[in-house]
Protein backbone atom coordinates (compact mmCIF):
# COMPACT_ATOMS: atom_id res chain seq x y z
CA UNK A 1 0.00 0.00 0.00
CA UNK A 2 1.43 3.52 -0.55
CA UNK A 3 0.68 6.73 0.26
CA UNK A 4 -2.64 7.32 -0.70
CA UNK A 5 -4.63 4.08 -0.89
CA UNK A 6 -4.06 3.87 3.07
CA UNK A 7 -6.69 6.44 3.61
CA UNK A 8 -9.13 3.70 2.29
CA UNK A 9 -8.27 1.73 5.25
CA UNK A 10 -7.56 4.24 7.79
CA UNK A 11 -10.71 6.70 7.93
CA UNK A 12 -13.19 3.58 7.95
CA UNK A 13 -11.75 2.24 11.38
CA UNK A 14 -11.28 5.93 12.83
CA UNK A 15 -14.64 6.56 11.57
CA UNK A 16 -15.80 3.19 13.13
CA UNK A 17 -13.77 4.01 16.68
CA UNK A 18 -15.80 7.27 16.58
CA UNK A 19 -19.04 5.78 16.43
CA UNK A 20 -18.02 3.20 19.14
CA UNK A 21 -16.68 6.19 21.62
CA UNK A 22 -19.77 8.12 20.81
CA UNK A 23 -21.85 5.01 21.60
CA UNK A 24 -20.01 4.09 24.84
CA UNK A 25 -20.63 7.78 25.89
CA UNK A 26 -24.07 7.60 25.62
CA UNK A 27 -24.56 4.84 27.27
CA UNK A 28 -22.73 5.63 30.31
CA UNK A 29 -25.30 9.11 30.64
CA UNK A 30 -28.40 6.42 30.07
CA UNK A 31 -27.47 4.66 33.07
CA UNK A 32 -26.07 7.60 34.97
CA UNK A 33 -22.92 6.45 35.22
CA UNK A 34 -21.77 10.74 36.06
CA UNK A 35 -24.36 10.68 38.62
CA UNK A 36 -22.44 10.38 41.87
CA UNK A 37 -19.11 11.79 41.32
CA UNK A 38 -17.71 11.96 44.83
CA UNK A 39 -18.74 9.04 46.43
CA UNK A 40 -15.45 6.79 45.91
CA UNK A 41 -13.67 9.04 46.68
CA UNK A 42 -15.59 9.76 50.24
CA UNK A 43 -15.49 6.16 50.26
CA UNK A 44 -11.02 6.40 50.35
CA UNK A 45 -11.84 8.89 53.26
CA UNK A 46 -14.88 7.46 55.16
CA UNK A 47 -14.77 3.32 54.87
CA UNK A 48 -13.68 2.47 58.21
CA UNK A 49 -16.40 5.03 60.07
CA UNK A 50 -19.91 4.71 58.57
CA UNK A 51 -21.41 7.07 60.95
CA UNK A 52 -18.83 10.04 59.92
CA UNK A 53 -19.73 9.55 56.50
CA UNK A 54 -22.68 9.60 56.43
CA UNK A 55 -22.75 12.66 58.87
CA UNK A 56 -20.43 13.92 55.96
CA UNK A 57 -22.94 13.57 53.20
CA UNK A 58 -25.74 14.73 54.90
CA UNK A 59 -24.22 17.86 55.68
CA UNK A 60 -22.90 18.10 51.97
CA UNK A 61 -26.70 17.28 51.30
CA UNK A 62 -28.18 20.61 53.47
CA UNK A 63 -25.55 22.64 52.03
CA UNK A 64 -26.08 22.15 48.20
CA UNK A 65 -29.71 22.50 48.88
CA UNK A 66 -29.13 25.79 50.38
CA UNK A 67 -27.64 27.40 47.51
Amino acid sequence: MNGDTIWYLILPIALILLVVAIAVFFWSVKSNQFEDLDRHGNNILFDDDQDAHHQAQSKKGNNDQSA
